[in-house]
Parts: structure tokens; sequence; C-alpha cells
């Protein structure tokens, strides 16, 4: 599980914001060394320059910038994104701490630090945020599959299952309760036979007194309106002794 995390997290880009020249080149060097990608910058302007043409997972930030205050810039970067921020200061006193988490970084380390535990804070945060953006593209790819499965294209027609619509190149065409809910049935189960009973079986809790003579009159209902020839018809096939199939291929 740990060798898993760790190739997960190599590819990672860090940005280093402080003006101290050696503390900056001992935090770069150190962070190559283990491998991630590795930028700098030692004023605010700087790290705008860097932000504006790489993509950053994390950036370990000094509050003591020359052009304007750390938790003042955490504050306007979590605003703008949900990037990693530890604030890397000498500052001690706890009510710096408290504010800059407030502001909206992730951890705050206070020099002198331990390069090693520094790493594993960089390492832990990395992992938070990998699962964080795993759990959201999860989630807005089940919400687009969801809407995907509402959706159903065949031929020159769409038939939008959540908002109850059937239309023909823009054109909405109305149907009944009963007409809409034979569609869904049909649409749910493309290219299979469907015998009658099985379809009464699917809308029989909503047509009043069902049998096998309603099933027919649904279908013929159904071809009048989406076949272009209703006695030749190209998507609700009748496949006699078994009942009928929905030809229309999604697409």
């Amino acid at each position: 599980m740990q060798d898993v995390k760790e190739l997960n997290l190599k590819n990672k880009h860090i940005l280093v914001v402080e003006d101290e020249v050696i503390t900056r080149a001992k935090l770069v060097g150190y962070f190559q060394h283990e491998g991630y990608q590795v930028s700098e910058a030692a004023s605010k302007a700087e790290m705008n320059i860097v932000l504006a043409n790489h993509h950053i997972d994390l950036i370990m930030l000094d509050i003591n910038l020359p052009d304007e205050d750390g938790l003042m810039i955490t504050r306007t970067l979590r605003s703008q994104s949900n990037i990693g921020i530890i604030l890397v200061t000498g500052r001690i006193d706890a009510i710096d701490k408290i504010v800059g988490l407030e502001m909206g970084a992730d951890d705050y380390v206070t020099k002198p630090f331990e390069l090693r535990e520094l790493l594993v804070r960089v390492k832990n945060l990395l992992w938070r945020i990998s699962l964080t953006t795993q759990a959201n593209n999860e989630l807005e790819n089940a919400i687009k599959d969801e809407k995907n499965d509402a959706l159903f294209h065949f031929g020159s027609w769409s038939f939008d299952k959540a908002k109850r619509k059937l239309c023909q190149n823009g054109e909405q065409i109305k149907l009944t309760k009963a007409e809409y809910e034979m569609l869904v049935a049909f649409t749910a189960h493309p290219e299979l036979v469907l015998s009658r009973d099985r379809l009464l079986s699917l809308i029989d809790h909503r047509v009043e007194a069902p049998n096998d003579r309603t099933i027919d009159v649904l279908v013929r209902r159904l071809r009048n309106k989406i076949e272009l020839d209703p006695k030749n018809p190209e998507y609700l096939v009748t496949v006699h002794g078994e009942g009928y199939l929905f030809a229309g291929e999604r697409r």
C-alpha cells in the first residue's frame, strides 16, 4: 500500500515560496532529491508567474514575504482554488498558526523544522488531496452517467426519461403517461424481445385494467408517433409469437 502511495505522489509539483535564499535552496534541493517536481519563488509576484504557467499541487509558503503577507496570500489562494498550502514560518505565536489555518492553510510548520517531518506532512497532505480529487471525479462521473442514462438517442429522436420529453429535431412530441411508460420499458431493454406479459409487468401499475390488447394498442400508438412508416416499423418491431423488440440503437 505504501509503494502505491509513493508512486502516485512522485509526479506532484511543489512550489516553494520563500525569500530567504538558503532556506529556499534547502527545501528545493531536498524535495527534488525525494523525486518531486519543484519550482521556487522569492515573492508573491514570482509565485503568481509560476502559478500562471504551471499546475501546482502544493505550495510551501513563507509568511514573511517582501511584497505581501503570507496570511493574506493564503486567503487569496484558498478563495481561488483547492491547492494544498503549508505555511512555513519563523513565527512561533499560536495566534499566527490559528489565523493561518482559518485563512485556509492546510498545515503550519515553524522554523527551524526537521526536513523529514516536513516531508511526511507534504506526503500526507498530497495524499489527502489525491483522495478528495478522486472522490470528486467519481461523483462527477456518476452524475454524468446518470444524466446519460436518462437521455436516450435513436435515429433522429431523443428521449429524455427524467424530463419525460420525446423530441425529433428539437420538436417535442406529446406522450400520454402510458405511452411514456411503454417507451421507458423499450429503451431500457434495447435489442431485446419483450413479451406482452413482460411489458404488462413494467406498466400495469400505471394502466387501468391492463391486458394483451393494451400492449398492442400502446405499441400501435407509439408507432404512429415515432415511425416514418407505421405499417413497416423501423424501431418497434413485432416478433411473431414472442412479443416486441425495440430496434433503436443508442447513439
